[in-house]
């Protein structure tokens, strides 16, 4: 018995079915309007006028925009093909990985959500703002977004040891924004050992924010970054 087209159609849109943990639309749209302008959501004012009533309402028009799944792989698509998108162990100014990592609201501070584990070579932190995780309240209208480095920072610094860490990132010399800071470095791996609870085995792609390569004196990398899409991988 052949197989219909639609029951094949139905096939490939069930591998590209992913769980969705965490997803920053906010930086998604950013991008995607680089990309092309056209994708930006146009607001635009209709005008409804009957016999009896002249009502006016705001509404949202689509301009092909499309929905998160599609966009979100058009965005990591163009990351590919101009060679932005690196790996855990060899980031480039994006990064992609699937990683057994623990994650959840940081303990020091609720409205910062926060991914940690390791590969065999780095260890990888991950941080953004708590209402990105899916099913989570609207955002505050106060404060920075913690997808920002030093709002990340401010929100991991609310942990007295990590603070202190954060203070002579402040201090230390500057560096190339590639290569961070060991101070950073440290202040990653006391967060990773703060966040309770199992890992779970989850893909991600996300914003390079600081890399401390390793050495033989020094121990792994540490990578820090900001995800545009974290999710659960069975």
């Amino acid at each position: 018995m052949g197989v219909s087209c639609r029951a094949v159609g139905r096939r490939e849109q069930l591998v590209s079915l992913r769980y969705y943990l965490y997803v920053s639309d906010s930086k998604v749209d950013m991008l995607l309007a680089q990309i092309d302008p056209a994708l930006r959501r146009k607001r635009t004012t209709e005008v409804n006028v009957s016999l009896k009533v002249v009502g006016g309402k705001r509404v949202v028009e689509d301009t092909g925009e499309e929905e998160r799944g599609p966009r979100l792989e058009r965005l990591v698509r163009f990351l590919e093909d101009q060679q932005e998108l690196g790996t855990v162990d060899d980031p480039k100014r994006f990064f992609r990985g699937v990683l057994r990592l623990r994650w959840g609201p940081f303990p020091a501070d609720a409205g910062l959500v926060w991914f940690g584990g390791s590969s065999v070579r780095t260890v990888v932190g991950l941080g953004g703002s708590s209402h990105h995780v899916l099913g989570s309240p609207p955002p505050s209208e106060t404060g920075l977004s913690r997808s920002l480095t030093p709002s990340l920072l401010a929100g991991l610094a609310r942990d007295p040891q990590i603070q202190a860490l954060v203070g002579m990132i402040s201090a230390e010399e500057d560096r190339p924004a590639r290569t961070g800071t060991p101070a950073a470095g440290q202040a990653v791996h006391r967060a990773n050992e703060l966040m309770p609870g199992p890992a779970q085995r989850v893909e991600f792609v996300a914003k390079r924010l600081l890399h401390v390569p390793g050495s033989p004196d020094a121990g792994p990398a540490v990578l820090l970054g900001t995800p545009l899409y974290v999710a659960l991988v069975d």
